[in-house]
């Protein structure tokens, strides 16, 4: 094929600068850099314009040249492990959205274990990054010792409450959730309660055992030492084969919705009828929850809820707003059939 003969190649289409913004908002390019940093100084009606010609022109702004000139990277640090789980997967979801809706961006890094030098490591990337904030979602107390002794230099929050820093930290009330999912047991009627817990140093799995442990001791109800399990499902099956061979308690609360489905499953295979002959709480409330069989009563944290808020407290301690709201968000007990009166 010929010169001639070969077909033209498309017209490659420019994308819209910030030139082409401030001509179809009538003002100077200025002014729109300004409205782009959120300069104070805009009048409302000529925020109006720009925002409706940034709309109109499909306009992106380039983040690292932005951060050239403002010395701004409009970035936040999210340091990270076990995010394959649906609670810190979901809140990082629920920062991501929260940290766009801003103008922000995420730069996430996770760690490979709860090691001094991992964590460090993971830190340095994301300071290397230019991040204006940091969140921390790590499940071992371990994490957070080693935060506690590095000297972080941006605004942070942790996503756990381990008592070491309680001005950094947000989190649900685990111990409330736990207290709420045994009370219901008891109100139930049951008095010989088993509970599976999560993993040893986790500080959900800690938070929930205590929990468990208080509302029993209030009640002035035999305590059992809890099983440590490790959240998957194949060990809520196991442990129920072993345990159900003594039935020697009516009811369990689980430590996570994953340990309550393989627990259901030894019922089934033991020949016992949840909740007929065995009540069961989880914990999480997971999507698949509501579709087990039977559906399962469990404790339901607001993990989008507790992302959301920590980017909004971030934002607030970067605009020198003092007053920061770290009241725990509250757990809520989901009651679906899993459970019912002492047989």
């Amino acid at each position: 094929m010929t010169d001639t003969e070969r077909p033209a190649e498309p017209e490659r289409v420019r994308a819209p600068n910030i030139r082409d913004v401030a001509r179809v908002a009538g003002v100077s390019y200025q002014t729109v850099s300004r409205v782009l940093n959120d300069s104070p100084s805009i009048r409302p009606e000529t925020l109006q314009r720009v925002r409706e010609a940034i709309d109109e022109l499909g306009y992106r702004p380039n983040q690292a040249a932005r951060a050239l000139v403002t010395s701004r990277s409009r970035t936040i640090g999210v340091l990270a492990a076990q995010t394959v789980h649906y609670g810190p997967a979901t809140s990082i979801q629920a920062i991501e959205s929260a940290a766009r809706e801003a103008g922000y961006r995420l730069s996430i890094t996770n760690i490979s274990s709860s090691e001094y030098a991992s964590i460090k490591s993971g830190l340095d990337y994301l300071m290397s990054q230019s991040i204006e904030a940091l969140i921390v979602i790590a499940p071992q107390v371990r994490v957070f010792e080693a935060i506690n002794d590095l000297q972080i230099g941006v605004p942070f929050v942790t996503l756990e409450a381990t008592g070491l820093n309680t001005s950094h930290s947000l989190w649900v009330d685990q111990v409330m959730g736990a207290r709420m999912a045994t009370r219901h047991l008891i109100e139930l009627g049951h008095t010989e309660i088993m509970h599976i817990s999560g993993p040893q140093d986790w500080i959900e799995a800690e938070a929930r055992m205590q929990g468990f442990l208080r509302e029993l001791s209030d009640a002035d109800l035999r305590t059992r030492a809890p099983i440590l399990g490790d959240w998957t499902a194949s060990f809520g099956y196991y442990a129920g084969l072993e345990l159900l061979r003594y039935r020697d308690f009516t009811a369990v609360f689980v430590g996570n919705d994953q340990m309550a489905l393989g627990f259901m499953h030894a019922c089934r295979e033991m020949g016992l009828s949840v909740p007929g002959d065995m009540s069961i709480v989880g914990f999480d409330d997971i999507p698949e929850a509501a579709h087990y069989a039977p559906p399962l009563t469990t404790v339901r944290q607001n993990f989008a809820e507790i992302g959301r808020r920590a980017v909004a407290l971030l934002l607030g301690e970067l605009r020198g707003e003092v007053e920061m709201n770290h009241d725990p968000v509250q757990p809520e007990l989901i009651i679906r059939q899993s459970t019912g009166r002492r047989p």
